[in-house]
């Protein structure tokens, strides 16, 4: 059985490989190390209380926990064999093809590679044989199969996700499957999947599900000490979880891409241990010039020719904002779905890391302080609140499953309708108000005008079309049902439901100490600066001279639904909402910092004043006129990004074992002076260059220059 005897896919990862000395170089990839030094004797003292903070926080989960996974995981590959003999009876193949037929399951990310801790889900695969389609064979079949056992719960297909997949609980146990069909006959039970053959004449959601097996493998192989890998990696998932980073859904990352940017940390410092690769990981990504690729090893060209990371013939590639590439061909980026507001939050993050870390060395902080909760709802001033409901909690699961999956897709439209100029934060976690009558799940997002830019008095962000859009794509959902729906709403600070609150209460806001904008660096911060003459005046409100004291014109308010007063809805009054009748109106959405200060830009010489009116208060944001142009990349500085290079190439495909790490040269001179930025690549790396950059233009949208942001859904 695959999942408790391949070493492919055993349901207990492989121990790690022996370490000796003359195979140590080909484990740290296709670069030099930035440094080979060992721990100290604080090091070793910062490992022990790391390591005790993690077992205190409950990471590990315990030996009667681990057993009952290898429960789960044999019984799942005994229903996989039935249901695979019970098709090919059912096809008519003979008696001797019925008792050979065969289905295994592997299983990949954290539990492949020894990082899961109590209570997280299985990733798994099941392969099958080429008889067996993904469509029917599996999504009905199965699904059926499994839809009638006791022991699952909690069924919810994805069958429309980038990698198809089927979720559900098995005794308890979370469990996400997905399904491989290759071009054989009998799937043998010592499948190795490592081998290339394997990918002949498959589809490439066959191929996808197979590379997060693939993957796992080759990370292990990668890695110069497993076990210090596996305790870093564990360290910072938990990190990112809990400042709100841990989502590749959501346009965040995901496991897989924590994976190999610790791996790759890994490399650079093979002989670190985990306090100190901690450390160094904050160090380099607070650094690293995205979108430069983290790469494990080199990029090859194999048989068979499938599509792999390669900006110099897919034109979507060099679009690719954070690529992180999987190092099994065929070699794609893993990090696809991060936008540049998700990238925005993840390098405000890695600073507060860094931040701390510097911190802990120097004795001044503690582990604690790094995994300090990100205060979400005290970081911004407006939001976007998305209520999801359903008729019960079997279609909620489903409806809310669906519109999770298309949350990003609403970020990345805000960004294209406002050349980027309202930034959006996405939080990864779900919220219920069980006050209501019906089943009912919540999702939000914090909204803020860029910083750092300067803005047309009382710029206007209209986003009305674009929520609009975004509805229509949702409603198309295949599976829907009478009384799913979803509405967005805008809500202020001070308007959040109380459900989103510890206790079910708002709390007192405190000050804001390690707020969203405090834990930003100089860079990203826009200081009030002061001056006496004229010419540094900020502009005044619409109250001044300059507007003659003449208020502009506002559009007509529309009825705004509350989502606190959402009720479960009969398929006819559904029909009403898809007809293109108003439904809520949201307006003044303020265009400030998160704190609700008044900030002064002084290149712009403007001035940003804002209060805590309710919503469709008078309350309006003033900052000066504004004709921007700004490149399509930016780094951590806000500084204009010339094109840069991606890939280097020779004669053994994209990028070979003489390839530089783009980032390994500024990443030696940040190891002795971690807190100066990174210098530019070296130009003997350079082969590939962008292309040009876009202009993002923002002008006045009304000879008045004062708007408010209306959000309507209709």
């Amino acid at each position: 059985m695959a999942v408790s005897g391949s070493p492919n896919g055993g349901s207990t990862p492989p121990p790690p490989p022996p370490p000796p000395q003359q195979e140590q170089a080909n484990k740290l990839g296709f670069t030099k190390p930035i440094s080979l030094a060992g721990p100290s004797t604080a090091d070793l003292h910062r490992n022990t209380e790391l390591e005790k903070f993690l077992l205190d926080s409950g990471l590990y989960e315990s030996n009667e926990e681990s057993a009952s996974r290898q429960e789960v995981l044999r019984r799942l590959d005994q229903i996989v064999k039935s249901w695979v003999k019970l098709l090919t009876r059912q096809r008519g193949y003979t008696d001797q093809m019925v008792e050979d037929a065969n289905a295994v399951i592997f299983t990949f990310g954290s539990y492949r590679l020894g990082v899961h801790g109590p209570g997280v889900d299985i990733d798994t695969l099941c392969i099958g044989p080429s008889y067996v389609n993904r469509e029917e064979d599996f999504f009905i079949v199965l699904h059926n199969i499994l839809a009638e056992m006791e022991e699952v719960t909690e069924l919810q297909p994805v069958p429309d996700a980038h990698v198809p997949v089927m979720k559900f609980k098995f005794q308890g146990i979370s469990i996400d499957l997905l399904y491989a069909r290759i071009s054989i006959l009998v799937v043998p039970e010592d499948l190795d999947i490592s081998d290339g053959s394997i990918l002949h004449d498959v589809d490439e959601q066959t191929v996808r599900s197979l590379n997060g097996c693939r993957v796992a493998d080759q990370i292990l192989k990668l890695v110069p000490n497993v076990e210090h890998f596996r305790t870093t990696l564990r360290c910072l998932k938990f990190w990112a979880k809990r400042r709100g980073v841990y989502s590749n859904v959501t346009g965040f990352l995901g496991g897989v891409n924590w994976a190999i940017l610790v791996a790759r940390v890994c490399q650079f410092y093979p002989n670190a241990i985990p306090s100190m690769l901690v450390s160094r990981f904050f160090r380099v990504y607070s650094q690293w010039r995205w979108p430069n690729p983290v790469m494990l090893c080199s990029i090859e060209e194999n048989e068979p020719h499938l599509p792999i990371w390669d900006p110099r013939r897919n034109h979507r590639d060099r679009f690719h904002l954070m690529p992180i590439i999987t190092p099994a061909y065929p070699c794609m980026n893993s990090s696809y779905n991060v936008s540049t507001s998700t990238l925005r939050v993840m390098m405000e993050q890695f600073q507060y890391g860094n931040k701390i870390c510097d911190e802990i060395e120097l004795n001044k902080s503690q582990w604690s302080a790094l995994f300090k909760p990100y205060v979400f709802f005290e970081a911004y001033k407006n939001y976007l609140q998305v209520d999801i409901v359903a008729l019960d909690a079997v279609d909620l699961l489903l409806w809310r499953g669906w519109v999770e999956s298309r949350l990003r897709q609403l970020t990345l439209k805000i960004e294209r309708d406002t050349n980027g100029m309202l930034q959006c934060h996405p939080y990864p976690h779900e919220y219920a108000d069980t006050s209501k009558p019906c089943p009912h799940s919540a999702f939000f997002m914090g909204l803020q005008r860029k910083e750092g830019v300067r803005g047309q008095e009382g710029q206007q962000f209209d986003i009305r079309g674009t929520v609009d859009e975004f509805r229509q794509d949702i409603i198309m959902y295949v599976y829907w049902k009478p009384g799913m729906e979803i509405y967005v709403s805008h809500v202020r600070r001070k308007q959040l439901p109380a459900f989103v609150f510890p206790d079910g209460y708002r709390r007192t806001r405190m000050p804001r100490l390690m707020s969203h904008a405090a834990d930003k660096m100089g860079q990203y911060t826009t200081k009030c600066y002061s001056g006496s003459s004229s010419s540094e005046r900020c502009i005044k409100r619409k109250n001044s001279h300059e507007m003659g004291g003449v208020k502009p014109d506002k559009p007509e308010k529309r009825t705004s639904v509350s989502p606190q007063r959402l009720e479960c809805v009969s398929p006819e009054s559904y029909t009403s909402k898809l007809d293109g009748t108003p439904q809520m109106n949201i307006e003044c959405i303020e265009a400030v910092r998160p704190d609700g200060s008044t900030t002064k830009d002084a290149k712009s010489n403007c001035e940003i004043k804002s209060s805590d009116g309710l919503l469709g208060s008078d309350t309006i944001i003033e900052v000066g006129d504004m004709q921007i142009n700004e490149t399509c990349f930016v780094d951590s500085n806000h500084d204009r990004l010339k094109s840069r290079d991606l890939v280097v190439q020779n004669e053994n495909g994209v990028n070979g074992d003489k390839a530089l790490d783009l980032a390994f040269v500024c990443l030696e001179k940040a190891e002795t002076t971690s807190s100066k930025r990174l210098t530019n690549w070296e130009e003997n790396a350079i082969m590939h260059q962008m292309p040009a950059s876009r202009t993002l233009i923002a002008r006045p949208m009304s000879d008045s220059g004062v708007y408010k942001l209306k959000l309507e859904l209709g």
